[in-house]
């Protein structure tokens, strides 16, 4: 049967996807994409589609892909996102179209127990802050009943757990196949599992890590899959940057001096000074980041020439040859112990590469590279790309031959142009056929946009704390259901206190913040409101709140934007872009801030309407956008949405917005 002909007949009334869930809704857009996929997948060829909310993209990509009958790649942005693909929509669409399809999930190994990192730190004598033994032998009990040893399956476990690298490996520390545990490892079953399957789900993160070293598998899937499907497409530049460069934290000379004393001490203890190398180590990593002196945590330090910028050349430079030669010396004494343990034989290789990668930061940088130091309670080394395009070009376009023909990209965000050029520049594919499908929504009937006319100006420091006493005014006229998106961490601090201060005496409503407690259950609590009879929320966030945060219904019906979202001009890898577009005879703000001003608008405009039933109103903080030229190319980026003229008009519409429940099952 011709495979348009079934997607076809899959998205009509009555068709496999209604089967599928209940809540399917035949929709032209949905259709569309799913036809241009089938065609891409037909022909063989990349290509790129912004798919509006309410499309229901992942069902577009997943049943032309499913019903081709080829293996597949799929990738997303988080390992959050992975979960949900990989165990809801994935099986729902292969139960309705009965196929005998074999899917496999594959995440990066700090992902995944490792049986004897575990075991090592149950013999150490002194285990990390926030580690106690009994959370230690919570792990072991699970690790008797886990198939997979995904440790997003251990109940309670938070994220940010200092647990999680002390029971998972890395790349520098795995030992391989001289691992007493290799046999049972859970990294390799995965691997093996993946390699086995029709479908297989992974992650940016894995494959641009994958990409840059060839070594977690997705390398040898690769050549005999010929489909490859990047959902969440938008994040493929910022986190290809981050593995196709070079970086050295002190954070990870701290690590492997650790590692090293363990095994030392465990393993050899006697035959090396373990203390005496050991020290060297972590005094180097400590002088390196006392090196940086004091900076406000998350600042970027340029660094074009010989040394960051600020630092005395002699200092930096002499901090790192002392880093290299500790390094070394760990290099001598390892090797004198190789033959005891392949423990010694991987630290030897990691203070090796360590020290390679020091060396490294020694040297001048290399053209078409930017350099810059994160100082924070770590320092962080960076070399990175401007963009991924030339990786693109030559690793995965370049590099098909008979191996992947068809590479689908896809968001809700890809750029404020027809040709997506805020995507499609940055990721080397100007040549891939390029399709926009609008929002099912109707947003002149389901929201409002709200610019407030008199506003401190937003490098004002009075601007934040006008954003919560707003914010503050309209929430309580809405009972809660609001989310303020801050464009900085400083602004998130200021208005988040200012907002707890506010309802601190009255209680009328729970002001969330970002940080406060785990992300997921940050989610959970704003979602449930009041309807367990609890207060109303705020919920004030930042950065990765911005997208992939979905609360339908009336739970969220007010979102607050303090700022408009332009990149930081200080910002070391944007002032590179900047200064590259300059030397081609183009304009920075025109071509590189204002798309990326309005991507993220966009995004953070998503937030408020998820469903049909929705119903909800924007506040943008930032006059700007009303009041300068270059707002109506952002405004452009926006819904429909109809435009509030004064803040009276602001209060009557929420305090018109609807009680009632829409909290309805999504439609993929």
């Amino acid at each position: 049967m011709n495979l348009a002909f079934e997607v076809e007949e899959a998205f009509s009334s009555g068709g496999i996807l209604s089967r599928a869930t209940e809540y399917f809704v035949p929709r032209s857009g949905q259709k569309e994409m799913a036809l241009a996929v089938t065609h891409a997948i037909e022909e063989g060829y990349p290509l790129v589609v912004e798919a509006s909310t309410g499309v229901g993209k992942t069902f577009s990509y997943l049943v032309p892909a499913l019903l081709s009958g080829e293996r597949i790649l799929l990738s997303t942005a988080t390992k959050a996102l992975q979960d949900q693909l990989f165990g809801r929509d994935l099986p729902r669409l292969v139960e309705a179209l009965e196929l005998p399809v074999r899917t496999a999930l594959l995440k990066g190994r700090g992902s995944y127990l490792c049986l004897h990192r575990m075991k090592m730190a149950r013999q150490e004598t002194y285990l990390p802050e926030g580690v106690s033994a009994r959370s230690l032998a919570r792990v072991e009990q699970w690790s008797q009943v886990t198939r997979t040893g995904d440790l997003a399956e251990l109940p309670g476990l938070d994220e940010r757990s200092p647990m999680i690298p002390l029971v998972t490996s890395t790349r520098d520390n795995c030992l391989g196949s001289q691992c007493p545990e290799f046999r049972a490892c859970h990294v390799n079953l995965a691997r093996r599992e993946a390699m086995a399957a029709d479908v297989v789900v992974i992650n940016h993160h894995l494959f641009f890590a994958d990409l840059a070293v060839r070594e977690s598998g997705v390398a040898e899937l690769l050549p005999s899959v010929r489909i490859a499907i990047f959902d969440e497409a938008h994040q493929l530049n910022e986190t290809g940057v981050q593995f196709l460069g070079n970086n050295l934290t002190t954070g990870q000379l701290l690590d492997f001096s650790r590692d090293m004393l363990a095994a030392g001490l465990q393993l050899a203890r006697g035959l090396v000074d373990w203390q005496e190398i050991v020290g060297a180590t972590e005094r180097a990593a400590r002088e390196l980041r006392l090196c940086a002196g004091k900076h406000y945590p998350g600042t970027k330090l340029r660094w074009t020439g010989e040394v960051p910028e600020g630092l005395p050349a002699s200092d930096w430079q002499h901090a790192l040859e002392v880093v290299h030669a500790s390094f070394l010396q760990a290099c001598v004494a390892l090797d004198t112990v190789s033959e005891i343990a392949p423990d010694f034989v991987r630290l030897h290789e990691r203070a090796a590469q360590l020290a390679a990668r020091v060396e490294c930061f020694v040297n001048v940088g290399e053209p078409g590279f930017v350099r810059w130091v994160d100082v924070g309670t770590q320092l962080r080394l960076v070399e990175s790309p401007l963009d991924i395009s030339s990786a693109v070009k030559s690793k995965m376009l370049g590099s098909s031959g008979e191996g992947v023909k068809t590479w689908i990209f896809t968001s809700a965000t890809l750029g404020d142009d027809d040709k997506l050029s805020w995507f499609t520049q940055p990721c080397g594919l100007e040549d891939a056929d390029v399709l926009r499908v609008g929002s099912p929504f109707d947003y002149e009937r389901q929201a409002a946009l709200y610019v407030p006319p008199s506003f401190p100006k937003p490098g004002d420091p009075a601007h934040s704390i006008k954003v919560a006493e707003c914010a503050a005014v309209w929430s309580r006229q809405l009972g809660g259901r609001t989310m303020v998106l801050t464009t900085t961490l400083r602004a998130l601090r200021t208005i988040g206190e200012a907002l707890q201060a506010a309802f601190e005496q009255s209680g009328d409503l729970q002001v969330l913040v970002q940080g406060c407690m785990p992300k997921r259950a940050l989610i959970e609590r704003f979602r449930e409101g009041d309807s367990l009879g609890g207060k109303g929320c705020i919920l004030v966030a930042s950065a990765s709140f911005w997208e992939g945060i979905d609360v339908p219904g009336d739970a969220l019906q007010l979102v607050i934007i303090d700022k408009l979202p332009f990149p930081p001009p200080n910002d070391p890898l944007a002032e590179a872009r900047a200064k590259l577009l300059e030397s081609q005879g183009r304009s920075p703000f025109t071509d590189y801030f204002l798309p990326e001003a309005a991507v993220a608008l966009k995004q953070g405009a998503g937030r408020l309407i998820r469903r049909e039933t929705d119903q909800g109103v924007l506040v943008v903080c930032d006059s700007r956008l009303a009041s300068m030229g270059y707002g109506r190319r952002l405004l452009k980026a926006l819904p429909p949405m109809q435009r509030l003229a004064s803040e009276q008009a602001l209060m009557d519409r929420l305090g018109s917005l609807t009680r009632t429940c829409t909290m309805g099952c999504p439609q993929s």
